[in-house]
């Protein structure tokens, strides 16, 4: 079968493959940063798209099941887009998933209120988060598979790095955004007008990010695969279903650990902490940025370690470094003065995870790759990421270490699925030569 990796020197890493990099990871970054702005704006929302008369804790809750249903709908578009990606090439569906990004995010931006249009409000605003979900889950695994099939062998691991880089930092860019508006603008003003500026702003970085995409090159995996008509029949993801079912389970094993970290060290803690232990707003917002500058800065230098020393090792590297570091997060929350440098060694610990990636771009042949990794990952964030927030939740309130008792089991749950798949695929295949099989 045809490796992810067309011929050429293993050591080669051009200009032009730096600039398909950046350009990826800024045109991730943007995205992301559409996808997420919403979350920080939460409470905002809720007094403009909800009737005036029900309770705050009501609105906020129904502003978070919109949250929500930008996850449920993440399978359904990434299936679709990767579908087509696997069949008529990466680019394409890479340009399509910005747009399809940017439209819904600009017109909530410009959409009408309660007080206009009545409930007809909050449905379109569902309507749009759909959009952005179905968006979002087309995006990640596509943006994936394009830098990995762009990189050469021996940059896997830095390609997956920079592009998961770049994400993450959608959601420092969507942090500093909101505490910008928060700055400049009165409450009134901002739930006058000035809520609707980060939406706005992100529809046109989103349309500057598709421009950026035009100049990319289609993968030189998928060109030679058409080329040589090794092309997906008519349902790629019905064959990933029925001859990689290991890789699959695998991979899913992969996104729950990507989802436990990311959900509850980066975007949950602060909260979490605020609440449960009373810290100080300004405090754990400043200790939250660090935290997610910490993870951006990490990703990259994870995918360079996975490069220099395998994936193996960075695995149970990764599984000891996130536990205990989860346990230095919340065993540290009563410590104030130690808070952001706390958060920023959890946030570097959770740059670790650009294992996920490089595990999942790995795991399919390059002919349903695109379908593979979206079915996976997109099946367990939608569980895993719909599940982790309300149980966290509850589990703290039983032991304030509850949240790092849940990190420290999915770390244990993934690496007994990873570990064994791992020595099966290098009794069989080169460690650094991705896709060959679906072990």
């Amino acid at each position: 079968m045809m490796s992810n990796f067309v011929d050429r020197p293993a050591d080669d890493l051009s200009g032009e493959m730096l600039r398909t990099f950046s350009i990826a990871a800024l045109g991730g970054m943007l995205e992301f940063y559409d996808f997420v702005v919403f979350v920080f704006l939460t409470a905002v929302l809720g007094r403009v798209f909800f009737p005036p008369e029900i309770p705050d804790w009501l609105k906020q809750t129904e502003v978070f099941g919109l949250f929500a249903a930008g996850y449920l709908a993440r399978p359904f578009g990434g299936l679709v887009m990767a579908h087509f990606g696997d069949l008529t090439g990466r680019k394409r569906v890479f340009m399509i998933a910005v747009l399809l990004m940017a439209v819904p995010t600009f017109l909530i931006g410009l959409m009408p209120g309660y007080a206009q249009i009545g409930y007809a409000a909050p449905c379109l605003l569902l309507v749009c988060r759909v959009l952005q979900g179905a968006a979002i889950g087309g995006e990640i695994p596509g943006a994936w598979v394009f830098v990995a099939e762009h990189a050469p062998r021996s940059r896997i691991g830095l390609a997956c790095g920079l592009l998961t880089a770049g994400l993450t930092a959608g959601i420092l860019l969507g942090s500093l955004v909101n505490t910008a508006i928060n700055l400049v603008f009165s409450p009134e003003a901002i739930l006058k007008y000035a809520w609707r500026l980060p939406f706005l702003l992100g529809g046109i970085l989103g349309l500057i990010g598709m421009l950026l995409r035009r100049k990319l090159a289609e993968t030189p995996v998928f060109k030679a695969m058409r080329q040589e008509a090794q092309l997906a029949d008519n349902l790629p993801v019905g064959r990933v279903v029925r001859g990689y079912a290991r890789a699959v389970l695998v991979s899913m094993a992969a996104s729950w650990l990507l989802t436990a970290v990311i959900v509850v060290l980066i975007l949950l803690a602060p909260p979490l902490l605020r609440q449960s232990v009373g810290l100080d707003a300004d405090r754990v917002a400043v200790a939250g940025l660090a935290s997610t500058a910490a993870l951006t800065i990490s990703c990259i230098a994870s995918g360079a370690a996975i490069d220099r020393f395998g994936l193996k090792a960075i695995v149970w590297f990764a599984a000891f470094v996130i536990t205990a570091a989860a346990y230095l997060m919340f065993a540290c929350a009563m410590l104030p003065g130690l808070l952001a440098p706390v958060f920023a060694v959890a946030g570097a610990a959770a740059g670790l995870i650009t294992i996920v990636p490089v595990i999942l771009v790995r795991a399919f042949p390059p002919a349903v790759a695109f379908s593979g990794v979206a079915l996976a990952y997109n099946v367990a964030y939608a569980l895993a990421g719909g599940l982790t927030p309300p149980l966290v939740a509850y589990l703290i309130h039983l032991s304030p270490l509850a949240p790092a008792h849940y990190v420290a089991a999915i770390c244990t749950i993934s690496l007994a699925a990873i570990l064994p798949w791992l020595g099966a695929r290098t009794k069989r295949t080169d460690r650094t030569a991705p896709g060959r099989d679906g072990a």
